[in-house]
């Protein structure tokens, strides 16, 4: 698997767990959905993920 298919896959469990702890646990979750949303933004910006370092790190290739 590529990187940026595994950066996908980070997001998209990070945003429905945010989304299942805010409506089951607590309201104030709904800022990890944020955090992840702005993470994604500067990413394409600046080119620095650290998801991204993360998984080269354990061994996805570029």
């Amino acid at each position: 698997m590529k990187v940026d298919n595994g950066i996908r896959i980070v997001a998209g469990s990070m945003v429905l767990l945010s989304v299942i702890l805010t409506y089951f646990v607590h309201p104030g979750f709904v800022w990890l959905t944020v955090f992840v949303g702005l993470n994604l933004i500067q990413s394409a910006f600046t080119g620095f993920c650290p998801a991204g370092m993360v998984l080269k790190k354990l061994g996805m290739t570029p």
